[in-house]
Formats: C-alpha cells, sequence, structure tokens
C-alpha cells in the first residue's frame, strides 16, 4: 500500500482545507458579524483541531484502519454500512457540486463563449488522470500547487494595499462578542470538509508510532495556516470594500484581482488568480473523488477502472443537473451546513466516545 510522509500529510491537509473557502469566507463571516467578521475566522477553524485529534487518537488505537473500518469495529457491520452510503453519497454530491463550479466561474468571468461542459470535462479528467495515478502522486500534484495558491492570495492581497480605507476596522467589537461567536459557526462546516477527508485517508499515513508526534503536529498546522491566510483575505476585503459591500461579493477576491493594476501596466489578475483557484479546486474534487473510492472499497470491494470511471460519472451528473451562479453558491452553503456539518461531528464524536468506552470497561 502507498505511504505519505509526515510532511506531505500536512501539505495535503492544508491544501484540502483551504479549497476554494478563500472565496465565500468574507462575504459569510461578514454578512453576521460585520466588520469585526475577520476576528471569527481562526476561532472557526480551531474546531479542526480536537476533531483531528480524536480521529488521530483513533488512528493510534486501531492503526492502517479508515474511519468506516473502525466503526465497524466498533459499532457493527449494519451501522457501518448505513454510515458508510451516507458517506458516499455525501461527498459524491459535494464533489459534484464543486466540479460545477469550475465551469460556472470560468464561464461567467473570464471565458463565456466556451460550453460549460468542457470546463467540466476538464476537471474531471484531470481528477481521473490523479486518482488513477494514487494518493502518493496526488500528494505530490498538491506540494506543487499548494505554494502556488498561497503566492497567489498574498499577491493578489499585496498588490491591493494601495486601495486600502483607513477606518473601515473601527469600532473594534462593536456589536459584542456574540455576533463573532455565530460567524463563527458559518466556517466551522470548511473545518468538517477536511475531517471527512481525514477519516478516510488514515491507511495511507506512516504506520510508525514514532510519527504520530509529527501527524498531530500536522493537524494543528494545517488549521492555523489556512485559519490565518483566511483571516487575512477576510480583513483585507472588509479594509477595501468595506462591510456592507463585502457581504455582497461572493467572490471578492477576483474583483480584487480585476481592480489591481501596477504601473498601468500589470492588470488583469483575476485570470492568473483564477489560475490558482482552479488548481485548488481540482484538489479538493479529487480529495473527495478518493474518499469515494475508499469508501466503496471498503463497503463493497469495489476498485479498478470501472469505480473510477462510475464514480466520475456521478460527478458529472451532479455538476450538469444542478444549478448555477448564486443558486449554486447557496446549495453547497446548504450541503456544507445541513449535511456535511452535522454528519461528521456526530460520527467522529460518536465513534471516539464509543471507543474510550469500551477501553475504560474492558470490552475487546
Amino acid at each position: 500500500m502507498e505511504r505519505i510522509s509526515s510532511h506531505q500529510f500536512t501539505i495535503l491537509g492544508a491544501a484540502v482545507l483551504m479549497g476554494t473557502t478563500f472565496l465565500p469566507i468574507a462575504s459569510l463571516t461578514t454578512g453576521v458579524a460585520d466588520r469585526d467578521g475577520w476576528m471569527a475566522v481562526l476561532p472557526g477553524f480551531a474546531l479542526g483541531i480536537p476533531y483531528g485529534l480524536m480521529i488521530m487518537s483513533l488512528y493510534k488505537k486501531y492503526p492502517q484502519k479508515n474511519l468506516l473500518q473502525m466503526t465497524e469495529m466498533l459499532l457493527g457491520k449494519w451501522v457501518c454500512k448505513i454510515i458508510g452510503v451516507l458517506y458516499i453519497l455525501i461527498m459524491s454530491y459535494f464533489g459534484g457540486l464543486l466540479l460545477g463550479q469550475i465551469g460556472d466561474i470560468y464561464e461567467s468571468s473570464i471565458m463565456p463563449r466556451t460550453p460549460i461542459e468542457m470546463f467540466y470535462l476538464g476537471g474531471l479528467l484531470l481528477v481521473l488522470y490523479l486518482a488513477r495515478s494514487g494518493i502518493e502522486v496526488f500528494t505530490r500534484f498538491t506540494e506543487v500547487v499548494f505554494p502556488l495558491i498561497v503566492i497567489a492570495l498574498v499577491l493578489n492581497m499585496g498588490l491591493s494595499i494601495p486601495r486600502i480605507e483607513q477606518g473601515e476596522l473601527m469600532p473594534i467589537l462593536g456589536q459584542g462578542i456574540i455576533p463573532i461567536i455565530l460567524a463563527g459557526s458559518k466556517v466551522t462546516p470548511f473545518v468538517m470538509e477536511y475531517i471527512l477527508f481525514l477519516a478516510g485517508i488514515l491507511p495511507f499515513l506512516p504506520a510508525d508510532k514514532q510519527e504520530f508526534t509529527s501527524l498531530k503536529k500536522g493537524v494543528w498546522l494545517a488549521v492555523f495556516l489556512v485559519g490565518f491566510m483566511n483571516t487575512l483575505v477576510v480583513l483585507m476585503q472588509i479594509v477595501i470594500f468595506g462591510p456592507s459591500e463585502t457581504v455582497n461579493l461572493v467572490y471578492g477576491l477576483l474583483v480584487l484581482g480585476k481592480m489591481v493594476e501596477v504601473s498601468r501596466t500589470i492588470a488583469g489578475v483575476e485570470s492568473l488568480f483564477l489560475g490558482a483557484w482552479f488548481g485548488a479546486l481540482v484538489i479538493k474534487i479529487c480529495a473527495f473523488f478518493f474518499v469515494v473510492l475508499w469508501s466503496l472499497e471498503s463497503l463493497f470491494g469495489l476498485k479498478g477502472t470501472k469505480s473510477h470511471l462510475v464514480v466520475g460519472m456521478i460527478f458529472m451528473g451532479v455538476a450538469l443537473n444542478n444549478k448555477r451562479g448564486p443558486g449554486l453558491v447557496v446549495e453547497i452553503g446548504l450541503v456544507d451546513n445541513y449535511l456535511i456539518f452535522p454528519f461528521a461531528s456526530l460520527w467522529i464524536l460518536t465513534i471516539w466516545t464509543f471507543s474510550h468506552w469500551k477501553k475504560k470497561v474492558g470490552v475487546s
């Protein structure tokens, strides 16, 4: 079986957690906490730490098992089947929605005359190639692309500094702490996407117990790196657009890219930024593609080319038959808030609690 190092695990986890969060996060948090929305980002992402450490503690107890296999050992075969089917359905539907977002943004921003199906097909072919190549190749792809995503974000925000409006952050805590807590709840579903990926990748992590500490540090580093970057993204949009306009800009960073101009010679940075965004989205779609494949293999023993093609057709079908524009963004938010968040939080907490209860009462 393929293995990835603890360093690769950190980079891959950060890339999956980052995904496309930097596009809608400013609108989501500012809509609840107004100009204090940037203060809600890190606390919202911090929820990933206890859940990630729960999964790591389960991995230490049941090495080389994914969470579905642990569920079967702890709760029985049929409970595992029910949870596994839900897991597959949610990940397949959400992955298809993200594939649909590729076409939606490119068609509406820079290539309106290209048939949207071509964007779907291009993204899916790249995902299929990475999935066929295996988790190690996927991880190496991530090691190359993720630094480019970070550079693109820093470049976009750095070139936008001259447009900062002084005083947009004042007054700090003008509405108290409650709106910040509520805004943080808008961020936590992003973290649960990462947790569901983490639940599937466990068998590919280092088996050496000496690496366990590095894996736990990887969870901390991924969460805080992505949380810090997204905090800057929200902060920059508030101080440039103001809180009222930030709420209405679902893809505020793309607007910043269109506004950037360096010495009247460099413009159109949004095209460059869209390239980095495409890489981030492909990583996230591919991560969920892997999750579905691993789950099908664990539950039903399905693997090979046929399973790849079937999952690919499901992703494509969801993308083709769903909404576009603002409706697609709303649909992704609904899946995040009402499917991924409750499913992941309850599943992980139940398995972790039951595992510790069995250890306490001495049940093998």
